[in-house]
């Protein structure tokens, strides 16, 4: 299966990327020779294969859950530069909605 530029250009405006020509057409060559490797893996007869979800043999050894009493909200505010109503004040991360602004 063939990519063309065209396919290549609409993956990058969703994930707002863009390229100038040159390197247009070198994703899309690089995208058509990924997908060719997918493909010829497709053709790979995995008959009687089992399926590997854990290539390792060794189990996770968890602690028990056991819940702690915490602190006191007073003791954990007491620790910040500025608190309001309870709760810790931060500066504003968002500006007329829009992020990092």
């Amino acid at each position: 299966m063939a990519i063309t530029k065209e396919e290549v250009k609409r993956v990058a405006e969703l994930s707002k990327l863009s390229f100038d020509e040159k390197d247009l057409e070198m994703f899309t060559a690089q995208m058509g020779n990924i997908i060719d490797m997918v493909e010829e893996l497709e053709q790979v007869d995995t008959t009687g294969v089992p399926f590997t979800s854990n290539v390792a043999s060794e189990i996770n050894v968890l602690r028990e859950d056991v819940a702690l009493k915490g602190e006191s909200r007073e003791a954990l505010l007491s620790n910040v530069p500025e608190t309001k109503d309870g709760f810790i004040k931060v500066p504003a991360i968002m500006d007329n909605g829009e992020a990092g602004a």
